[in-house]
């Protein structure tokens, strides 16, 4: 999915059967445990669970013909890397075009090792984006000390 592009609630024609459309982000959900490359897009269906959209279901078919493509894509853990923690957090400020909320994604390596991510909208409408850069870094920061 296009990071640029931004799913919402406009006037389109709601989906007929929702139960298909929770039951397969349900299932594609699980399935970010292992293939990170989706969790963004996921995320962002995710939202609409209660009022999916025909274009949310258009999206999660597109979703589907890439994880068909791509088989072989998913996480991989060396077992020769080195073992120091790194972290990383980012932001998309104001970017959910509903509720002007951000959108702040973290991940977490062990070496070369992708082991924790998340990407997740912040609770709060911040002012501006240094507020919301400082969310995502008090975000990471609870993380790493679960971690």
């Amino acid at each position: 999915m296009d990071s640029t592009h931004h799913l919402s609630r406009t006037n389109e024609t709601p989906l007929d059967g929702p139960t298909s459309f929770r039951r397969l982000v349900g299932r594609l959900l699980y399935l970010t445990t292992t293939r990170s490359d989706i969790s963004f897009a996921i995320q962002q269906l995710s939202q609409f669970i209660s009022h999916p959209l025909d274009t949310h279901m258009a999206t999660t078919t597109r979703i589907l013909r890439y994880l068909k493509g791509a088989p072989s894509t998913g996480l991989f853990f060396s077992s020769a890397s080195d073992f120091h923690v790194r972290a990383f957090s980012d932001l998309d400020w104001a970017s959910c075009p509903d509720t002007r909320r951000s959108i702040t994604g973290i991940c977490i390596f062990i070496g070369s090792s992708l082991v924790a991510w998340r990407s997740k909208k912040q609770p709060t409408v911040s002012r501006s984006s240094s507020e919301a850069e400082y969310r995502a870094l008090a975000s990471l920061s609870c993380e790493l000390q679960w971690f």
